[in-house]
């Protein structure tokens, strides 16, 4: 850019040059010669400018021999200029120039800059503009004319992120930028490349990277798709059988979340059946059967069974399953599943079906606009949830801590994950399995039940080890072990053991995450 800058202004300045030596010889030839009405320098720049513009007057004309062969070269010059000129207009007006033009009287406006335009881009987007419309979208690509206009205010600019964050000239919020295509190499390098600029960079991808420093987050769509799914169709206590069908990218995201997030209760006993090639998943996850029962249904804690037969030849599984959870990679084969299951198997459960679009009379999950929102896609709420956590953890233990800042991404995967559980506590305090969205009232309510409730010992231990088996599930689903001394680089926690083992300055820990019902209302801005 700044090299473009530099031969941009050196052809500016020989072109003045030339034009200013042309001038001074049409002035030099032409004033000593008695039928001359070129008589001065202003005369020669008058005629120049009357020749490029193509109106002729006729008030001034050359009548020397050099004289007339510079008027030859202004004439020849002038219709380049005006074709030049109109060039630059046009360009203007139908490229970047008119809409950057615009944004500078909108600098204080918040800011959303899309890097390409699609399904995904389109859907966040309207719904950014449902919840803040005093806001500028601006997507970084021509539009395609095949596509329909978006039915929000935005602007379609084939330009660059730094560009874009250059023109803001940090007045107002800071802009925020969103890689949304698929495509770990391009989207992580586009995006790593901003980590320097005044700027909040959400890309998505399909590893594991979740940054909660710095301005760089990265998100996956099979992870918001699996949180969004428990959150709005929460594990009810009735429900002992739920059966996965496909486990690809979402059935494995669906049951992560199941494992680290439904902990309801302290006497639960869910069976998961899940139907998928599962070996890599288990030989990540080999400590799994510390807080699961592995391969066999229990009577005493929650079970993973994994199945390598077809799910088709479970007649009497499905037909018993209390929920069915249809969720292929591959859209039309979950389709094709949800309608042999309609056809052929007597289901008494809820069968729900990952699909892209809502389907009337199918139970879908997963939808663009159910994904693709400002809440789920950016994490305010959660993280400031894992943060707050941390926070109210640093002060209710007597040994050192460490701020959220001076956490490692494990550690603060550890806040959020119970940042995630905190709806699921909401339910079992106000014992409503029907709420699925943080309200003031609903919040303020369940603090007050916690605080009536947990007068009594037996009812504040219950609560202190339903949170510490949603601990013990986080730190095995990381291969963690038990060790007498904490030794963060082996891996190893005095407290990966039962809950009857721990000692009471341990025990209280566990209080932290119940603990924040009683601010989040203040630190998360709930309306």
């Amino acid at each position: 850019m700044k090299r473009k800058k530099k031969i941009y202004l050196c052809m500016t300045i020989f072109f003045i040059i030339i034009y200013i030596g042309l001038l001074t010889i049409l002035f030099l030839s032409e004033h000593t010669d008695s039928r001359a009405t070129i008589r001065s320098f202003g005369d020669a720049l008058w005629y120049s400018l009357v020749t490029f513009t193509t109106v002729g007057y006729g008030d001034l004309t050359p009548v020397t021999p050099l004289g007339h062969i510079v008027g030859v070269i202004f004439l020849l010059l002038s219709a380049g200029i005006i074709m030049t000129l109109f060039g630059a207009v046009v360009s203007f007006a139908t490229n970047e120039g008119l809409p950057l033009f615009l944004l500078g009287f909108q600098r204080k406006k918040n800011w959303y800059y899309f890097a390409d335009y699609g399904a995904e881009s389109n859907t966040l987007a309207k719904n950014i503009y449902k919840e803040d419309p005093d806001t500028i979208i601006i997507f970084g690509e021509k539009k395609n004319k095949h596509l329909e206009f978006p039915d929000y205010p935005c602007l379609f600019i084939n330009i660059s992120p730094a560009r874009i964050i250059e023109h803001k000239k940090n007045i107002g919020a800071q802009c925020k930028i969103f890689f949304m295509k698929e495509n770990d190499i391009d989207v992580n390098m586009r995006a790593s490349g901003l980590h320097t600029l005044p700027v909040e960079v959400y890309a998505r991808t399909t590893n594991r990277q979740d940054y909660l420093s710095g301005n760089i987050k990265f998100f996956h769509s099979y992870d918001c798709c699996a949180r969004q799914y428990w959150r709005s169709k929460p594990l009810c206590n009735y429900e002992n059988t739920i059966v996965i069908i496909g486990f690809g990218n979402y059935g494995r995201c669906i049951l992560e979340r199941a494992i680290l997030t439904n902990i309801i209760s302290v006497n639960q006993h869910v069976t998961y059946h899940i139907f998928g090639d599962a070996k890599k998943f288990l030989a990540m996850h080999n400590n799994l059967h510390k807080t699961f029962c592995i391969g066999k249904e229990s009577e005493t804690t929650d079970s993973l069974i994994f199945h390598d037969e077809f799910w088709e030849t479970h007649h009497e599984l499905m037909e018993q399953a209390d929920r069915i959870i249809i969720c292929s990679d591959d859209e039309p084969e979950g389709f094709n599943i949800f309608r042999q299951l309609n056809n052929y198997y007597k289901v008494q459960g809820h069968i729900h079906l990952h699909s892209n679009q809502k389907t009337p009379g199918i139970s879908c999950f997963g939808t663009n606009e159910e994904i693709y929102t400002p809440n789920q896609i950016m994490r305010t709420t959660l993280n400031k949830a894992a943060i707050t956590i941390n926070e109210i953890f640093c002060k209710s233990v007597s040994y050192p801590t460490l701020s959220w800042e001076e956490l490692d991404d494990f550690h603060r995967e550890s806040k959020i994950s119970a940042a995630d559980h905190l709806l699921m506590k909401i339910r079992i305090l106000l014992k409503d399995e029907t709420i699925t969205e943080f309200t003031p009232e609903i919040v303020e309510k369940a603090y007050k039940e916690y605080c009536e409730t947990k007068k009594s010992e037996s009812v504040k231990d219950m609560y202190r080890r339903i949170d510490h088996a949603r601990w013990l599930r986080f730190y095995t689903f990381y291969n963690w072990n038990y060790g007498v001394v904490r030794d963060d680089t082996a891996w190893e926690h005095p407290m990966l053991c039962p809950y009857k083992e721990l000692t009471p300055e341990q025990k209280q820990e566990r209080d932290a995450a119940w603990e924040l019902l009683g601010n989040i209302d203040v630190e998360l801005n709930i309306k």
